[in-house]
């Protein structure tokens, strides 16, 4: 397998398109020519982990932050992102990084999260913005059918747990071909009227040169039209966090404790106690501050994330039990998860997870 397969089957599991516009994901080192010997998979791309993956022979390390984030003026080697890469370089192995496209995944990050605590029913707790577009066209009745199976064929047409959603009205077309025209129906320079299909159908904006490309391979016009609207609907399936339920009820101080042995994490800060006992929960691994509100707004009893400040903890507001349990515990889970994935798509790969410890953070 060469490196760009498998970057094909980690898209399937962690859309590129998915991720946040700040970050920076997918193949980060690495030709897409190269044949994959085996791949390590971990949570940071450290030079302690590239030494791993040389001992065992992996020259692809995925990765799920980025050991490149920002931009490299110098590669000298003086800190630790610029060790890391001047050896995975050197050693010719590839670093792949998921970040936020696995993060705003409906099965990614905070689904695993939610899975390791026992929550049921969970839904996306920051649904993403700006993600869903609509596509409009028109054609005559008997080039309908397949042109709408076409585009359904193509993605569009998802809507939650629905596909093949368009909706279809009929209406009067009119047009007038020039002398350079070469009309499907009529003769150029006849002012035509034509009984047409109006198709609508939604679509996610990264789907969008696939969908146009099956507009115009299976329309019959000369000239195809159609408009491409962006909505401003929710996308219920794609975003941050998640909120979910627990299967009964638990005291708060016993539900910390819970988080604290299921995530094993060296220890929890935590807003004010409320005297209540914790059944609906929301989680966002990562740094997570920024939805506090969401969680108390989808009515949580307990928010769980990362990376919170002092004065952020006063945004519980008396309203639920704000908890930061350590931004790597937040989300250790999530290199196994995408090795396992690797493993259920492809055959005969060296698949393994990383043994190194690389979470900065540590316990007194």
């Amino acid at each position: 397998m060469k490196i760009k397969t498998l970057t094909t089957i980690l898209q399937k599991m962690a859309p590129l398109a998915y991720a946040e516009d700040f970050d920076n994901v997918g193949l980060l080192t690495g030709n897409t020519e190269t044949e994959v010997t085996g791949v390590l998979f971990c949570h940071d791309a450290l030079e302690s982990v590239i030494d791993e993956a040389i001992s065992t022979q992996c020259n692809v390390v995925v990765c799920f932050h980025p050991i490149l984030f920002s931009g490299l003026k110098k590669i000298t080697g003086k800190n630790y992102v610029e060790r890391a890469v001047i050896k995975a370089i050197r050693n010719d192995v590839a670093i792949y990084a998921v970040h936020t496209a696995l993060d705003n995944h409906r099965n990614g990050v905070n689904k695993i999260f939610a899975d390791a605590l026992g929550l049921q029913n969970t839904k996306i707790l920051v649904p993403k913005e700006g993600f869903i577009r609509k596509l409009v066209t028109y054609t005559v009745a008997d080039n309908h059918l397949q042109l709408r199976n076409a585009l359904f064929a193509a993605g569009a047409g998802n809507i939650g747990n629905y596909e093949n959603c368009s909706f279809n009205s009929n209406g009067l077309g009119t047009y007038q071909g020039n002398e350079y025209s070469n009309p499907e129906i009529g003769e150029r320079g006849e002012f035509m009227e034509a009984n047409e299909v109006k198709i609508e159908v939604t679509f996610e904006k990264h789907l969008e040169g696939t969908i146009l490309k099956a507009l115009f391979e299976n329309h019959i016009y000369e000239e195809v039209a159609y408009e491409v609207y962006t909505l401003n609907n929710l996308h219920q399936n794609i975003g941050l966090g998640m909120i979910g339920e627990l299967p009964e009820a638990l005291p708060e101080t016993v539900f910390l404790q819970h988080v604290k042995t299921t995530m094993k994490t060296g220890g929890i800060r935590h807003s004010a106690l409320l005297g209540k006992e914790i059944k609906k929960v929301a989680v966002l691994g990562g740094a997570g501050s920024f939805a506090i509100k969401n969680a108390i707004a989808a009515g949580a009893d307990a928010y769980l994330t990362a990376d919170l400040k002092y004065h952020q903890f006063y945004e519980a507001e008396g309203k639920l039990l704000l908890a930061d349990i350590g931004h790597y515990e937040s989300e250790r889970y999530t290199a196994q998860y995408m090795a396992d994935f690797l493993k259920a798509n492809s055959n005969g790969l060296t698949i393994l997870v990383s043994t190194v410890d690389t979470n900065p953070v540590k316990y007194f």
